[in-house]
């Protein structure tokens, strides 16, 4: 619901909706390419580069070109074939709405993790002590929690990863975000190179969404097994794109960090005035978006009725990272996200006082 949502909205002047980083445009000049070839097993340059990344084994490295959410939806539906008695799934609550619908369409049962507002969104392993069976089979996290920010430690990471050990499910953790701020997240992967597997992508951090590029760690039978079902069903990934992922990684690293400046500062500012003008919000230190409370009932339908037709301003309404037996939950959040906002033209000054102006209504 939430993507059919988010394409259907019209052009609003004051889009707040984007997680992930746009306008990046950038000279590439790969020169002599062999576009004949091709890497079943991705191009070995990129693997070990993006190994020396993530402090991991290329072998540990599993890269195709779909992203991160084309990623999810693999390697959920490959965890659900490989243990078809495991015909359980516990997905955190709230979560991003696509991870919760990919487990619900290959798992029978999907229970729900709490992460509480009044204890900061962490992770509560009792909660999933009460919780886990010899049914489940796979526990799909985020880190940093979407949509809330929250950065979960080694500490929590290693008591999950401890009852994931003694029940023998993975854990499946996108940690798309945690590239914003990659020194300040550490990866699930560290905390358990079996059970763990990481999810991620450089939307978020970067603006390269178009690239289509995703990334993902697991242990070497599991990367073994998601590239043969690469193979199996759309042949090889583009080298191109791993090419051009290793070229911006390496070469045009400093571009890159250039561009995601721009956005660290334009969230200083946008910190500044929700302070300046008292908003209640989770405090996040990766990526471009704040979870915040605002005095609506139901921000859901304020957003379609009142935001977006009558003052052309559009958020992301927290009721689409609250599913209860698949129905909406009336919510008072939502998430305010720059991605869509050009940190060159500075209209967030603007955009907060269409906001205040639409609250009132």
């Amino acid at each position: 619901m939430y993507l059919d949502w988010y394409v259907r909205v019209p052009h609003v002047r004051f889009d707040l909706r984007s997680s992930g980083l746009g306008n990046f445009k950038h000279e590439i000049a790969l020169g002599e390419v062999d576009l004949s070839a091709n890497y079943s097993h991705g191009n070995p340059e990129t693997s070990k580069l993006l190994a020396q990344r993530y402090d991991a084994m290329a072998e540990n490295v599993f890269i195709s070109s779909e992203g991160a959410s084309g990623q999810n939806a693999r390697i959920i539906r490959c965890l659900a074939e490989r243990s078809p008695r495991r015909s359980e799934a516990i997905v955190e609550y709230p979560t991003y709405e696509p991870l919760l619908r990919l487990a619900q369409e290959y798992f029978l049962q999907v229970k729900r993790l709490d992460r509480e507002a009044t204890e900061n969104y962490r992770l509560d392993a009792d909660r999933l002590r009460k919780i886990v069976s010899d049914k489940t089979g796979l526990l799909v996290l985020t880190n940093p929690h979407a949509p809330s920010g929250a950065i979960s430690d080694i500490k929590e990471l290693k008591e999950i990863m401890s009852i994931a050990s003694q029940h023998g499910f993975y854990v499946l953790c996108d940690e798309i975000y945690s590239e914003f701020e990659r020194e300040s997240v550490p990866t699930l992967l560290s905390v358990d190179s079996e059970l763990a597997v990481v999810t991620t992508s450089f939307s978020k951090a970067y603006g390269l969404g178009g690239l289509k590029l995703g990334v993902a760690l697991a242990n070497k039978t599991l990367v073994d097994e998601f590239y043969s079902d690469v193979v199996d069903t759309v042949g090889t990934s583009s080298n191109v794109v791993e090419m051009l992922a290793a070229k911006l990684l390496v070469e045009d690293a400093q571009a890159l960090e250039k561009h995601k400046q721009k956005w660290v500062d334009l969230k200083a500012k946008t910190q500044e005035l929700l302070n300046e003008k008292g908003f209640e919000y989770f405090p996040n230190s990766a990526g471009i978006t704040f979870w915040l409370k605002l005095p609506v009932k139901d921000t859901y339908k304020w957003m379609n009725e009142t935001a977006i037709p009558r003052y052309s301003l559009a958020l992301v309404p927290g009721a689409f990272f609250f599913f209860n037996n698949d129905e909406f939950v009336e919510s008072s959040m939502v998430r305010l996200g720059l991605g869509n906002i050009n940190p060159d033209e500075q209209i967030v000054d603007e955009a907060f006082q269409v906001l205040e102006k639409a609250m009132e209504r």
